[in-house]
């Protein structure tokens, strides 16, 4: 099995290498980034399933890189940065973040954090699970799923045959 992928950009070195150990731990696979610019090749080439980012960093921001990922991806983003203000705080999160966390943190909170991120972002994308299969007298059906509870919602059957529609709950 894979492992989930996690993406740090932090220009203080010890503080990503804390954050990669707890992580690690976890049975997550980190990556480490220390520099804005280089924070958006390395997300393009890692494809990481959460990144946890600073915001005061060489090269281009925290709120640039968030708000450049928006521009192309919903992945989890959690601010992770020395700035308490709470100007920043609503900024961070309105410009895109998912969470945000205040330095000096708590690695097991921060831990905590993440799994929760992680684990709302998995049910977001689990609940629009479409599947469309074809059948000898159907031209198709799709069924929708909720995936946390795999409960049938709809099944639209189009029927060839008799050109008719039926929809069934």
């Amino acid at each position: 099995m894979e492992k989930t992928k996690i993406l740090i950009v932090d220009d203080e070195k010890h503080i990503s290498e804390l954050i990669s150990l707890y992580l690690t731990k976890e049975g997550y696979e980190t990556r480490q980034v220390d520099d804005g610019r280089k924070a958006l090749d390395e997300f393009y080439s890692f494809a990481p399933a959460l990144i946890l980012l600073d915001i005061m960093l060489p090269g281009m921001d925290g709120y640039q890189i968030c708000t450049e990922i928006r521009k192309k991806s919903n992945v989890p983003i959690i601010m992770l940065t020395a700035r308490s203000d709470t100007f920043d705080k609503v900024l961070g999160l309105e410009m895109g973040a998912d969470d945000y966390i205040v330095k000096p943190f708590d690695p097991k909170e921060m831990v905590a954090r993440v799994k929760a991120v992680l684990r709302r972002s998995e049910t977001r994308e689990e609940k629009h699970d479409t599947k469309t299969v074809s059948f000898e007298k159907a031209r198709s059906i799709m069924v929708l799923f909720s995936s946390s509870s795999r409960k049938l919602f709809k099944i639209y059957l189009l029927l060839l045959s008799r050109g008719l529609l039926i929809y069934l709950f």
